[in-house]
């Protein structure tokens, strides 16, 4: 994004303090920031703290003399290659849906003539009233991006949609936005992630403790380096990640099936723990104990094996990762992993030392030409490092 210039509209909610790290997300990739704040985004971060991280002077209203003199609120709309709202709040896009030019913020919206993106972030209810559905319409109408904010909890103590996005997240929309591709663009990435389910009965399952987290951050890192991400997830309840096309399965016969069926892909990253073995056949009725003691017979038989048919297939991706979770031998039992299946990379990790569902992980990239073993980091930050890992190779 070198070169690129970013104005940022920071807005009144109690996530305008996630503006500063995005500041500092876009400064970090070479783009220059400039950043207004509003009236009611100055009671949650000041103007001071702006200044610092983007290296510009803050502007904070329509009535300063020596700008105005200039005309700055035009200057200030049409200098920029891209403006951004973040946080968008459910005011904010009201006005700017009626074309409402109150104060700084409104008035340079209204005379730009550069792409707008709007970064929403309010109460779950809020963000479902018809008002502000009929708002976020009216501003697509208009041709002002608007992207979906997250879900999880909030600061007001509720959980669902509203969540401002992961500045991350926000900084990949607004590479794309300024015509900057990323690493993977025009890449198809297919990732599968979390445990698979095998019933035995209408209650009861085989699975295994796999959270997921590790394959969604890694869909995630995808979509923010620009590719088109095909997320195959089994039952897990995380988010999906912003940019992703995420098809939800149970059972490894049904992840295999959405595998085969997102194919063709320029990369295939199998991070999920797929069950090994099924029930032979699933109770129609709940198995019922009988008070004698005798354990009800379970027969097993094996999976599909959805990495070694993968790396088989016709339609094989050009570059193909399995996952293996170990609890002991872990580069012994990755590298007979990788013979036996075929794969191109095999990602191993100790669950005996990073317990399965935890949030920091140690991964070991085993290939024909040898191991690379990446230091213990946050899930999120070792998603990033495998998929530069990747785009290495694929350029």
């Amino acid at each position: 994004m070198k070169g690129k210039r970013i104005l940022l509209i920071v807005g009144g909610g109690i996530a305008a303090y996630k503006a500063c790290e995005l500041v500092r997300l876009i400064r970090k990739e070479g783009a220059e920031v400039t950043c207004v704040l509003t009236e009611g985004g100055a009671h949650f971060v000041t103007a001071m703290t702006l200044a610092a991280l983007s290296e510009n002077p803050v502007h904070t209203t329509l009535w300063d003399l020596k700008n105005e003199v200039e005309m700055g609120h035009i200057q200030l709309s049409r200098q920029a290659d891209l403006v951004v709202v973040c946080p968008a709040t459910a005011d904010l896009m009201a006005r700017m849906a009626a074309g409402i030019a109150d104060d700084l913020a409104t008035t340079l919206l209204l005379a730009t003539d550069k792409p707008v993106l709007a970064v929403p972030a309010m109460n779950v209810r809020m963000w479902q009233h018809p008002a502000t559905r009929r708002n976020v319409a009216t501003l697509r109408g208009d041709g002002i991006a608007v992207m979906e904010p997250g879900e999880g909890a909030m600061a007001c103590g509720e959980f669902g949609p509203g969540r401002l996005p992961e500045p991350a997240d926000i900084l990949a929309e607004i590479a794309r936005m300024s015509g900057t591709a990323g690493r993977l663009s025009g890449r198809h990435v297919l990732v599968t992630a979390g445990p698979t389910h095998e019933p035995i009965d209408p209650v009861r399952y085989i699975a295994n403790r796999s959270s997921g987290k590790q394959g969604f951050a890694i869909a995630a890192a995808a979509a923010r380096a620009g590719a088109r991400v095909t997320l195959v997830a089994g039952p897990v309840n995380l988010p999906t990640p912003q940019g992703v096309t995420r098809i939800d399965v149970e059972t490894a016969r049904q992840m295999a099936a959405a595998v085969d069926a997102a194919l063709p892909a320029d990369v295939a990253i199998m991070v999920a723990a797929v069950a090994d073995w099924r029930s032979a056949g699933e109770a129609a009725q709940k198995i019922k104990k009988d008070g004698s003691g005798a354990v009800p017979p379970l027969q097993l038989v094996e999976n599909p094996d959805i990495l070694a048919t993968l790396c088989k297939s016709g339609r094989r991706p050009p570059l193909v990762v399995g996952f293996a979770a170990e609890t002991n031998d872990v580069l012994d039992h990755a590298r007979a992993k990788l013979a036996r299946k075929g794969a191109d990379w095999i990602v191993a990790n100790d669950v005996a030392t990073h317990a399965m569902g935890g949030e920091i992980n140690g991964l070991h990239i085993v290939s024909s030409s040898g191991v690379e073993s990446l230091p213990e980091m946050p899930k999120d930050a070792a998603a990033a490092a495998l998929i530069e890992r990747i785009a290495d190779v694929l350029s």
